[in-house]
């Protein structure tokens, strides 16, 4: 049997197969158009405007160029190209023939770029209206909860649904009961009837329940629709006479066991089971204005940077699945770092550069919600510094060369002012308040020591690193702990981990994820979902699922 070939996670608006893009002053329009035929894997049609992982790759590539190619765009309309239908959700058919681990996979991407609109409207000013213009359900009254506001067409027809429950015996799957909560404060009774009913709410109803902002009969739809987006538009200050960075296609060397960037290199040890990450501090001469940043474009360090780790991640959650542990390691001069974490706090109310530190943020939390052990390794001419520090801060643990006999070998790490909030993760705390539980007099200890290069006992002792062998340990110990890792269950692993990392503020994202990794995660591997009489294996064959009745 032949292997698929690679899930790759680049592309452009010239290979779109699934969205039209239009621009329009401040308003920019997404609109669904999938092709049915046109699915990541065989064995499924995309029928109804349904998606898979190939839909939602275009959607979030879309998304970034809006973004950085687009400052003028302050609105972002969502809708559909196709007669009565919005978006019918996740194609059925397609998580009927997915292995368990493609199906969370691709859930956690798709909740990664839902989450993403919420992070631009709260970061960067940039707005998202769905124009609801027919029949949507699951995933795609998901993709419309994501959004600022819902306008819904009152056709008669059109409804919003959440049918998971009662047509496939599984939950949704990108954050749908979350936000119909957390977000739009719909009444826990009429959520449970809303999200029992496979007909689901149109109309006056569906705004009167919270499920929608506004609706608007097919006559002044369009108008409705193109006023609202104007209004949401007047909020943002992103620039009108902004200058636009065309994201040009990462350079990418794709061997057996390697990945290489520019800045970033993927080993892969199969034998092992591990990959160690390597990221390249800048050289040379770097931009330290706005006209320079400008000038650089797409190849502007930071920016480069952050596209081609997050390729990296995504890469390698995809298509290396057994590799489990991640070895996160860097290279190069600190103090290039520092210069460049210099630039982005100066500049950091600049659009582009906010997008760029924008982009570093939602890139580093897809490290901290990847399901693999993270171990970073601290030895000579690493460069763990600011920005670059929040590597190891992300991971589950950090081993920290000592070299109390050659100073000026001994690997050093900075504190500066990024790590105290520029990147938060998912809990809205950073990456340090989350490892001192923001107790003040460890935050305080810590940030008396900006500036200083901290050498292994420091950073022991200020709590900031798990280990310090010397060189006549070291590897011994780290050979050890990595041993020890890979051996144990991958399943166990990652629910720990994922207990461990999020033990801060519990939040909206923070639970959309839980639920993801907990309940979606369990449910989608029982028998009255996926059995071969479960809801999601019988669905469309006309047979009726054969339920257990135990309620476990």
């Amino acid at each position: 049997m032949n292997q698929p070939s690679p899930v790759n996670y680049q592309t452009s608006p010239s290979q779109y197969k699934h969205w039209k893009l239009g621009f329009e002053g401040p308003v920019a329009t997404l609109s669904a158009d999938f092709d049915e035929n046109a699915g990541l894997r065989p064995g499924y049609k995309l029928k109804l405007n349904s998606y898979d992982l190939g839909v939602d790759i275009e959607l979030y590539d879309a998304i970034n160029r809006i973004r950085f190619e687009h400052p003028e765009v302050r609105t972002v309309v969502i809708t559909s190209a196709k007669d009565k239908v919005f978006c019918s959700g996740a194609n059925i058919f397609m998580l009927g023939v997915s292995s368990h681990a493609w199906k969370v996979n691709f859930c956690k991407f798709t909740n990664e770029t839902r989450n993403g609109l919420e992070d631009s409207s709260q970061h960067s000013g940039l707005k998202f209206l769905a124009a609801v213009n027919g029949a949507c359900a699951g995933g795609g009254y998901e993709l419309a909860l994501a959004c600022d506001e819902i306008i819904l067409v009152d056709d008669r027809s059109s409804a919003v649904s959440l049918p998971e429950v009662p047509l496939l015996g599984v939950l949704p799957g990108t954050g749908g009961l979350t936000r119909v909560t957390d977000k739009r404060h719909v009444r826990h009774d009429l959520a449970d009837l809303f999200c029992t009913s496979v007909e689901g709410v149109r109309g006056k109803r569906a705004k009167e329940w919270r499920l929608v902002d506004d609706i608007a009969k097919p006559a002044v739809f369009a108008q409705t629709v193109k006023a609202r987006a104007l209004e949401l538009a007047a909020q943002s200050d992103r620039p009108a006479d902004g200058k636009g960075v065309a994201l040009t296609p990462l350079q990418r060397k794709t061997e057996a066991d390697a990945l290489r960037y520019s800045h970033v290199e993927v080993e892969i040890d199969r034998a092992r089971r591990t990959a160690s990450f390597t990221m390249k501090a800048p050289t040379g001469a770097q931009p330290g204005d706005i006209a320079a940043i400008e000038a650089a474009g797409s190849a502007w360090y930071p920016l480069q940077l952050a596209r081609e780790l997050e390729d990296a991640i995504l890469h390698m959650r995809t298509n290396e699945l057994d590799t489990g542990t991640w070895l996160i390691k860097t290279t190069g001069d600190s103090n290039t770092v520092l210069a460049m974490d210099a630039t982005l706090m100066a500049n950091k109310d600049h659009w582009l550069v906010r997008e760029t530190i924008g982009l570093l943020r939602r890139t580093l939390s897809r490290l901290d919600v990847s399901s693999r052990s993270l171990f970073a390794l601290i030895e000579p001419g690493s460069c763990f510094a600011g920005t670059f520090l929040e590597l190891a801060l992300a991971c589950d643990r950090t081993y920290h060369l000592a070299l109390p006999d050659d100073e000026a070998r001994a690997p050093r790490i900075t504190v500066n002012e990024t790590n105290f909030g520029l990147y938060p993760m998912v809990t809205g705390q950073s990456r340090l308040g989350r490892q001192f539980y923001d107790e003040q007099p460890a935050m305080d200890a810590v940030r008396a020591q900006i500036g200083k290069a901290l050498d292994a006992d420091a950073a022991m002792a200020l709590g900031l690193v798990t280990s310090n062998p010397d060189d006549i340990d070291w590897d011994d110990e780290v050979r050890i702990a990595i041993e020890e890792r890979v051996s144990m269950s991958p399943d166990a692993l990652t629910g720990m981990e994922a207990n461990l990392r999020f033990n801060g503020p519990e939040n909206m994202f923070t639970r959309v994820f839980g639920r993801l990794t907990a309940w979606q995660n369990w449910i989608f591997q029982r028998p009255n979902a996926v059995g071969e009489k479960g809801a999601l294996k019988v669905y469309g064959k006309g047979d009726k699922a054969a339920f257990d009745w135990t309620r476990v």
